[in-house]
């Protein structure tokens, strides 16, 4: 199984996309600015959209994605490409992207019948299956927003987890603390600095960020994503300082991740 990062950061400038992993070449992991760097024809084999939460850097692309392969898909014969998320989350899109008014309503179009998404609910503890012996569990997590993570598991339950937006979370790390875990994608928002930020916004920071990882039982390879732009290297400076047993580095768009290397 293998992890593409679409887009890894907390916001956008030059070089810096909004949050969005392509697993395979069939199932995205967030829809942020991102997606904007796969071909035409690598978006019409997305068949499922996981999403970890409302805010607008995770899910601005479900809507441009159904206009962009309308088209190819409907000429195919495929079926609605599915957006999984919280009931909570799913509520937010329809009231606030899909209405007609800031996007058309592609749950409904090109018609009731035969539309281009079909939103699918899911639950914290979930493991679904992804086809191919792969599964993805969805992981507690702890926003200003209904939020998960999640762990994307290969044939031999090896892990790799992704935090989505998150502040401390305990219940986050009791689960970890239980799986093959073996890559670790944790957002850490802001730098210390501006730590009152980050635990109001429920974020992490660095000093934040140390105390979760020394939740976890054994050394495993830990990726930063979500710093901000402009602040990649204050924050790891900071992140480095902690001196932890993880092996520890920031996320880059375009890393491709193997699960089980």
């Amino acid at each position: 199984m293998q992890i593409r990062v679409l887009g890894c950061s907390g916001s956008i400038a030059a070089g810096s996309r909004t949050t969005s992993f392509l697993v395979d070449d069939d199932v995205l992991v967030d829809a942020g600015t991102g997606v904007g760097e796969l071909t035409l024809d690598e978006l019409a084999r997305i068949d499922d959209v996981f999403v970890s939460h409302s805010h607008l850097d995770h899910v601005l692309a479900i809507a441009l994605l159904a206009d962009s392969v309308r088209r190819g898909r409907e000429a195919a014969g495929r079926p609605p490409i599915r957006v999984h998320a919280l009931p909570e989350t799913l509520a937010a899109l329809h009231a606030h992207v899909f209405n007609g008014v800031i996007w058309p309503d592609f749950t409904r179009l090109p018609s009731p019948q035969r539309p281009m998404l079909a939103f699918v609910p899911f639950a914290v503890g979930e493991r679904l299956d992804l086809g191919a012996g792969r599964h993805l569990e969805v992981l507690p997590a702890a926003h200003t927003v209904p939020a998960v993570g999640f762990a994307l598991i290969d044939p031999a339950g090896r892990a790799w987890a992704y935090t989505g937006d998150t502040g401390p979370a305990p219940a986050l790390w009791r689960r970890l603390g239980e799986l093959d875990l073996r890559g670790l994608i944790i957002e850490t928002a802001f730098d210390d600095d501006e730590r009152a930020l980050a635990e109001v916004s429920r974020h992490l920071c660095p000093a934040l960020l140390g105390a979760e990882l020394a939740r976890l039982p054994h050394a495993v390879d830990v990726y930063i994503t979500h710093i901000k732009p402009g602040m990649v290297d204050q924050v790891m400076s900071q992140v480095a300082a902690l001196n932890g047993p993880h092996r520890v580095r920031a996320l880059r768009s375009g890393q491709r991740l193997v699960l089980g290397d």
